[in-house]
């Protein structure tokens, strides 16, 4: 049972469905996931998956024709689709904020950094101008900017992608938000400064026991920051658990397919080619009516991977614990894919 007084979001049963000149796109499909203060909740998947559009509809940013259902939707404890837009835009950027993957577009060009990071702090917090840029200028040397106070008086295209993205990090912590949302804050980095970006912000976790929800679509990302890991397909999540256990343990045919991707260092030879998966992304318009997965399949699947023993989970079609694990849960779309995935069901308690 989750602890409400931990959990900083709860979301359950979450849909968004936009209208297509072909139907309507369910471009999330009945998805529920939750952060817990001070945890970071990597959700993974390749493009199109339906990652971006669910932190846009927690933010209430989705697009005027989509259409968001959800059964809970909780920040705190506090259901957000009761809230006025004015009572969002009040909680956004204070209690929860989100960091996007190109700094350059969230950033204004026409006002120094000194103006975009001072407006949270009036529009928020009741402090004076003063207070307001020593909180500024505090927060930049915390995320590694030095001399913050040489800085503010820069543009934006003044500073490298680098400095830029610790900007937007030091803006989403001004107010000390409970949530922080990180949209693949690093893809647009090298990996020298993606691994900077990304000790820096476990180490912001550890100081401000903020909860994060970084979403990716980078397995070497999500082994290096991730407390606990929900794998999205087709807008559904298809297996959700702690990082160790998915990486060890997978157990749905598209997570397998995700780590026969990843190079491995003494195992993947140079004349070897990397591991992918066949196919295509389905097509989420208008109802399924066959396998999400279907001609997804590697012909090496069953050679790649040990079958693990499913325990099925009360009440909730196919879904199942991995291995008697309550917190690893995996989700099949269909009997199709259950069958084919060739793993041992198993009678457990519930």
């Amino acid at each position: 049972m989750i602890n409400k007084k931990e959990v900083v979001l709860e979301v359950k049963n979450l849909s968004i469905d936009i209208p297509v000149s072909q139907g309507i796109l369910h471009a999330v499909d009945n998805i529920s996931l939750h952060v817990d203060r001070g945890e970071i909740l990597c959700v993974v998947g390749e493009s199109g998956c339906g990652k971006s559009l669910t932190s846009l509809a927690i933010m209430g940013l989705l697009p005027k024709n989509a259409q968001r259902t959800a059964e809970m939707l909780e920040l705190s404890q506090e259901e957000l689709q009761e809230l006025t837009e004015r009572q969002l835009s009040d909680i956004r950027g204070n209690r929860m904020a989100m960091i996007f993957q190109e700094p350059m577009t969230s950033l204004n060009p026409s006002f120094t950094i000194e103006n975009q990071l001072l407006e949270p702090l009036f529009r928020h917090q009741d402090l004076s101008r003063t207070d307001a840029r020593n909180r500024v200028i505090e927060m930049l040397e915390l995320v590694g900017i030095r001399p913050a106070e040489s800085r503010l008086r820069q543009y934006p295209h003044q500073l490298s992608g680098g400095l830029r993205q610790r900007v937007m990090i030091a803006m989403s912590l001004l107010c000390n938000p409970d949530l922080i949302i990180a949209d693949e804050p690093t893809t647009a980095l090298d990996v020298t400064i993606q691994a900077q970006i990304l000790e820096l912000m476990m180490g912001l976790r550890e100081k401000f026991n903020t909860g994060i929800l970084f979403i990716t679509h980078d397995m070497g990302v999500v082994a290096n920051i991730a407390d606990r890991v929900a794998v999205m397909y087709a807008g559904q999540i298809v297996e959700e658990g702690p990082v160790s256990e998915i990486f060890n343990n997978p157990a749905h045919p598209y997570t397998r397919g995700l780590m026969s991707c990843i190079p491995v260092p003494g195992k993947v030879g140079q004349d070897n080619a990397l591991g992918t998966i066949p196919g295509m992304v389905p097509s989420v318009v208008n109802d399924f009516r066959s396998c999400r997965f279907g001609g997804r399949w590697d012909e090496n699947y069953k050679e790649n991977f040990t079958p693990c023993r499913l325990t099925e989970v009360p009440k909730k079609t196919r879904s199942f614990k991995v291995n008697l694990n309550e917190k690893h849960l995996v989700y099949f779309c269909c009997d199709e894919c259950l069958n084919l995935s060739e793993h041992t069901l198993v009678e457990g308690s519930s």
